[in-house]
């Protein structure tokens, strides 16, 4: 059986963080495994609080995963500071990790900061270079390129940017600025558009946490990362058309809904 580690913090609510992962990963035939970087107090219509773990605990749970059941794909999300940045940097290069999905969490679905301001630079320099693939959002592409990016063709130019500057595949979700539902992949010195199916429905909480792990599971098992994006947009609009209605703001998506079909 294929695995997948997700480096993430906690959510009590379900929808986002570890818990969106370890489901996304079941759902999508691999086996989850976590380490966890903080726990954070939030539900659907905030963050409340955030714990971080202590960078050297975060080493001793990758010394534990990489030491006995060695990941097939690692999907990188929440973390909250620098140090842990570079202590998940130095425990990824040691045991050469492959197939590197990184979200780079900044703001959280509700609105929440889940990210130090020196984070941003730190993990520019100390991960970025490891990573297969990283998935910003438009307003996370806006900070970690310095430019405005307003519509598809900003989208366009960011991802280029960021390619050539750390060499790793980038994926722009277009989100509600531009259309909903197409993202821009570019690596390799050429960008696609890949389509996705536009789903009308206020409960998105976590969808950049479950793009990136269902990403992440379909490297593990085998897929190149075009056809692993693609199977990864399919697997969430499926998740969104569910309808799940939960909490009072902006609720999970179903990640088992091809379960609750069976």
């Amino acid at each position: 059986m294929k695995t997948a580690l997700s480096i993430a913090g906690s959510d009590p609510s379900g929808g986002a963080g570890i818990q969106a992962d370890i489901k996304t990963m079941t759902a999508n035939g691999v086996y989850a495994m976590t380490a966890v970087t903080a726990l954070t107090a939030q539900n659907t219509t905030g963050v409340y609080g955030v714990m971080e773990v202590p960078p050297e605990f975060v080493a001793s749970q990758l010394d534990c995963i990489f030491t006995d059941i060695y990941p097939d794909a690692v999907k990188i999300g929440m973390l909250s500071s620098g140090a842990i940045m570079k202590t998940v940097a130095e425990k990824l290069k040691e045991y050469k990790a492959k197939h590197i999905v990184l979200d780079p969490v900044m703001v959280a679905t509700s609105g929440g900061s889940l990210m130090q301001d020196e984070g941003v630079c730190v993990m520019q320099e100390e991960l970025f270079p490891l990573a297969e693939l990283i998935t910003p959002n438009m307003p996370e592409t806006e900070v970690l390129t310095g430019m405005k990016v307003k519509d598809a063709g900003d989208m366009e130019t960011a991802a280029a940017m960021l390619w050539k500057k750390f060499h790793c595949a980038v994926l722009i979700k277009g989100g509600h600025r531009v259309n909903d539902a197409n993202d821009f992949l570019y690596a390799n010195g050429r960008g696609i558009w890949l389509e996705g199916k536009k789903i009308d429905t206020p409960n998105t909480h976590g969808t950049g946490c479950t793009l990136s792990s269902a990403i992440a599971s379909n490297l593990a098992l085998g897929y190149e990362l075009e056809q692993s994006v693609r199977r990864a947009k399919d697997y969430i609009s499926g998740a969104l058309g569910y309808g799940l209605d939960l909490g009072r703001g902006a609720g999970p998506m179903n990640h088992a809904y091809k379960i609750m079909a069976e």
